[in-house]
């Protein structure tokens, strides 16, 4: 699946958090967004997902299942197509992450046994930590809730992932994990990727294309073609922000 983002406008009283004239993503980008705090960052991911209303502009996505065009806060056809994971509320916390998983499958369409063969992808990445263990959501650490979350947004296969600072709270080894992962998943089934993170050297080892945004509004696209030059023009970027 791929984005279109024409004209997107959103604004909180005098701030503006997005400005954007014209984004697309091609079929299995995966594509970092950085920028500082406040950036619009998070701004851009919830209007991505019809979580809040553009004042102007829209999002539309062309799903490759079906090839037809469909406007984001218009329809929903779009979201089956679609994984993501913000931050703790897309959890239900009163739930065991095999029970959580469960119910992601069941309104999925997709049998035990094949949620079984699903998850098992994941063994390596889980630790031991969250499968068959009788402990809530709410009571696991903050890196094994955002694995939670990182696992529910992948494990359905969809064409298209947002994944918004996906690095936070998780430890040296399950980052590295991580990263492999993403990798993985998007050479094995083509799926988009987008990332928003702090953190520029992770993001200039996984992803394709690095979007600076800056007071919600894109300053520059760098492809990443794994020669450190997009890490060095981010690296220069940021400097002259201090």
């Amino acid at each position: 699946m791929k984005a279109t983002i024409t004209n997107l406008r959103k604004h909180f009283g005098e701030v503006t958090a997005t400005d954007i004239d014209n984004f697309s993503t091609t079929e299995g980008d995966i594509i970092g967004i950085v920028g500082n705090n406040g950036a619009g960052k998070t701004t851009l991911f919830r209007l991505m997902l019809d979580l809040q209303k553009p004042d102007e502009g829209e999002v539309v996505y062309t799903p490759q299942a079906t090839g037809v065009p469909v406007v984001a806060a218009e329809s929903e056809d779009w979201k089956p197509y679609l994984g993501a994971c913000i931050d703790e509320s897309f959890l239900i916390d009163f739930l065991t992450p095999d029970e959580f998983f469960a119910f992601l499958a069941r309104i999925s369409g997709i049998s035990q046994s094949e949620l079984s063969e699903r998850l098992a992808e994941f063994d390596t990445f889980a630790a031991g930590e969250l499968f068959g263990t009788k402990k809530l959501i709410r009571n696991l650490s903050a890196g094994n809730k955002q694995k939670v979350g990182i696992i529910s947004a992948l494990f359905r296969h969809p064409e298209f992932v947002l994944l918004d600072e996906p690095f936070n709270f998780l430890d040296p080894t399950s980052q590295s994990m991580l990263k492999q992962l993403l990798k993985e998943i998007n050479s094995r089934y083509g799926t988009t990727i987008l990332i928003s993170s702090h953190n520029l050297y992770h993001t200039t080892d996984v992803c394709h294309r690095i979007v600076i945004v800056e007071k919600g509004k894109i300053i520059k696209d760098i492809p990443n073609n794994g020669d450190g030059s997009a890490e060095e023009e981010l690296k220069n970027y940021f400097e002259r922000q201090q």
